[in-house]
């Protein structure tokens, strides 16, 4: 399983040979400029919530690559409304797809598209496949649903968001990842715009200090799990 950061909270995934893409939200974010994304495959797209810093690049990409559309009910409707193919699911529900299998669980947080309409409600997801587990949290607070994930799974990565003011921040993080009881975390949704600026070095000296390794990586860097 290949990971690898485009910046803000979108996140591409190779597993098994297909292409899964997380809340691209790409084109506008200007740190990311050195993205094209008429270059990104992706055979899936993860929605986590309808709030344009997650999906603005999503039916661009989907229409292109002729990518599926993965996310509640409501988002997936969305899309089918505009001709994107997609598969619909909702809290505590699991599904086996061809690269593995994915459960959509719980996040606190708002969900609504750019025009207002509503998003359905926010969620994250677990991912099983190729022998790897991971967590993306999607933007969210912390919250003792988090308690429930390692009583099901072992994982191998937690991706969590760490740029505080709309999500969790560091120190919230460094306890969702004791309640997760995983100890390898990617952060994200940091950085992007002046609300969710953090000190790095101090955010991984937080880490370090709770016996924890908190990877930030540089955007289109990746990692192999």
């Amino acid at each position: 399983m290949k990971i690898t950061f485009y910046g803000h909270a979108s996140l591409g995934i190779e597993i098994s040979d297909i292409n899964i893409l997380v809340d691209p939200f790409i084109s506008a974010n200007e740190k990311a400029s050195h993205i094209d994304i008429n270059t990104l495959k992706a055979d899936y797209i993860l929605l986590t919530h309808a709030h344009q810093d997650h999906i603005l690049d999503a039916e661009a990409i989907a229409k292109r690559a002729g990518a599926k559309i993965v996310s509640n009910y409501e988002i997936v409707t969305h899309y089918g409304n505009l001709g994107i193919e997609g598969h619909p699911m909702n809290h505590g529900g699991n599904w086996n797809f061809d690269f593995g299998r994915v459960k959509y669980v719980n996040a606190i947080h708002t969900s609504s598209f750019p025009d207002g309409s509503y998003g359905g409600q926010p969620g994250g997801f677990i991912i099983e496949g190729e022998h790897k587990t991971i967590y993306i949290a999607g933007d969210t607070a912390l919250t003792m649903d988090m308690k429930l994930i390692p009583m099901q799974t072992k994982l191998d990565l937690a991706i969590l968001p760490i740029g505080d003011n709309f999500t969790m921040g560091v120190d919230d993080a460094i306890i969702a990842a004791d309640m997760i009881e995983c100890d390898k975390v990617l952060g994200y949704h940091f950085d992007t715009f002046g609300y969710i600026e953090i000190d790095h070095e101090a955010a991984k000296k937080k880490f370090y200090d709770a016996n924890k390794d908190l990877m930030l990586l540089g955007i289109g860097d990746s990692i192999d799990l």
